[in-house]
Parts: structure tokens; sequence; C-alpha cells
């Protein structure tokens, strides 16, 4: 196996065996890893709970539900596109599970978005008709990155009790389905390039970090577009501080991290993970710890905390 893709794509060694990477053996492994960790469950009556006035405000003051529900119809839109374009059973069989997940999120969005009142219209869908194929890649990696950074952010809104515990139960399940997702994703890619031949195996690297920069510049464009809506008006103040009371970038890293660690232990070590993100956030942690040790003075990094 090329040692540029186990480093990039962090190959599980945990086990006894390593399954060849593009073998029928590592398909069988990836999609019946992904059917069997399936959990059936209607949106509609999910335990969802009853919010006092507070929480109710905090949820009405998030000024990206429009964003999230258009997101995740999309998602269920572009992977079930990309499965009609599938000919073998065993991966359509997977991929279509995928985008019955993914058109249920969309579902417990909108069941949110009806009981607690939320303003996000729904609107309607681009086209993506157009090159599925690069369509589901620039997704699939795209959830890669927002997973991770997700992974942090859903830690602090626990820890900050944002919301009670009873609606975050809700979103773990989320968490947890787009965990199962990226893994399911970067095993696919790894799998259909492997299968293309020798060259294509080579430039996975390669064609992953070109993927990879294509979602950086995306979540930015997101992002400036966002605050051109909301002009930081939507979610006051008070909001924001239950988030960021604290809040300093490196400890954020930390958590993403940490927990990005703590979720993919859930998965069979075998099994292909996403590193484009942790190797990423690793070296950032290295040099954001070794600029704090030298711009702090000894006494400091010796008191208590």
């Amino acid at each position: 196996m090329d040692k540029a893709l186990v480093l990039f794509l962090n190959v599980g060694q945990r086990g006894a065996s390593m399954l060849k990477i593009g073998s029928l053996e590592h398909r069988d492994a990836f999609c019946r890893h992904f059917t069997e960790t399936y959990t059936a469950y209607d949106p509609d009556t999910l335990p969802w709970p009853e919010l006092d006035e507070a929480a109710l405000g905090r949820l009405r003051a998030v000024p990206f539900w429009e964003e999230v529900f258009y997101t995740e119809r999309r998602a269920g839109a572009i992977v079930a596109a990309f499965t009609e374009t599938v000919d073998d059973p065993v991966l359509k069989k997977a991929l279509a599970l995928q985008g019955e997940e993914e058109s249920r999120h969309a579902r417990l969005i909108r069941v949110m978005i009806d009981k607690y009142g939320l303003d996000a219209p729904e609107r309607p869908l681009e086209d993506i008709s157009d090159n599925i194929d690069r369509r589901f890649k620039d997704f699939g990696f795209g959830e890669c990155l927002d997973s991770f950074l997700g992974f942090g952010l859903f830690k602090i809104a626990y820890q900050s009790e944002f919301l009670p515990k009873e609606m975050l139960k809700i979103f773990e399940t989320l968490m947890y389905e787009e965990t199962r997702h990226i893994v399911f994703f970067v095993n696919w890619m790894a799998y259909t390039e492997a299968r293309r031949g020798w060259l294509a195996r080579r430039l996975l690297p390669l064609t992953s970090f070109h993927y990879y920069m294509r979602s950086l510049r995306r979540m930015a464009g997101l992002a400036k577009r966002g605050k051109d809506l909301n002009d930081g008006k939507n979610f006051a103040a008070t909001q924001v501080s239950m988030f960021l009371d604290g809040f300093n970038f490196r400890q954020f890293l930390e958590d993403c991290y940490a927990e990005n660690g703590r979720r993919m232990e859930a998965f069979e070590p075998e099994l292909l993970r996403p590193s484009f993100m942790p190797q990423l956030a690793d070296v950032a942690l290295k040099a954001l710890r070794l600029w704090y040790a030298r711009s702090t003075p000894a006494s400091e990094q010796a008191a208590p905390r």
C-alpha cells in the first residue's frame, strides 16, 4: 500500500490485519459497517422537549437554521442523484441508505422549525444535475471539514448548556450519523480511486487536498454571505457570550481534535478515517503550544489554574 495514502488518510492499524485498500473485502467491510450501524427513528416521534422562554429565545436567535435546513435538503438530493449513477449493488445499497439518512436529517430540522416556530423558510434547491460525481465529492469532503469543526462546537454547546440536554441528545444522533457518513466517504473515495489504477491511487493525496481547499473556500464564502445577510443582528450578544465566554482558538482546536479522536474510536480499526483536518489541527496545536511556552513567563506557566 502507498505510504502517502496511509499517511494522508490515516488508515487504522490497530487490528490484527489490514484490509487491502481497493479490494472487494475492503468494499464489503466499510459498506457492511455502515449498514449495520444504521439507527431507525422517526423525527416526528423523537422526545422533543418543551422549552421555557429563555431556551426558546436562544434557539430562535440562532441565525443559521435556514442554511442548515437548505444544506440537509441539498445533501439528500446530491446523494440520491449520485446513487443512481452507481452500478455496484453493494455500494449502491449503502449509498441509498446514506441518502435516506440525509433526507431524514432535513425532516428532523423541518420538525424542529415547525415545533419551535423558527424563522427558516424553505428555499428552492439549486440545480444539481450537472457533474454529479464532482458534486458528490465536494459534498463528501465538505462533510469531513464541517464535522471536524462541528465536533468542537457541539462540545461547547453542551458544556455551556445553550439548550436543554434533552434537545442536545437529539442532535447527538445527528452527530453520530454524520461521523458514520464521513468514515464511509473516505473509504469509498479510497476504494474507488484504488480501483481506477496505480496513477489514481498515487494521486489520491493531491486529489483529496484539492477538494479540501474547495471546501475551505466554500466555507469562507458561506461565512461571508451569512455575515452580510445577518449583519450580526440576529444573534444577540447574550447568546454569543454563552458560547464564547472564555473562548480562545487554541482551546477550540483542542476540543475539535479531542472530540474527533473520541468519536472515531467507535469505528472498526481496519476502516480508514478522515485525517486531513486532524493532522492539520495537530500541527497547528503544536505550533500554538510552542508559541505559548515561549511567550508566557515560566512563573505563569507553573501557576495553578
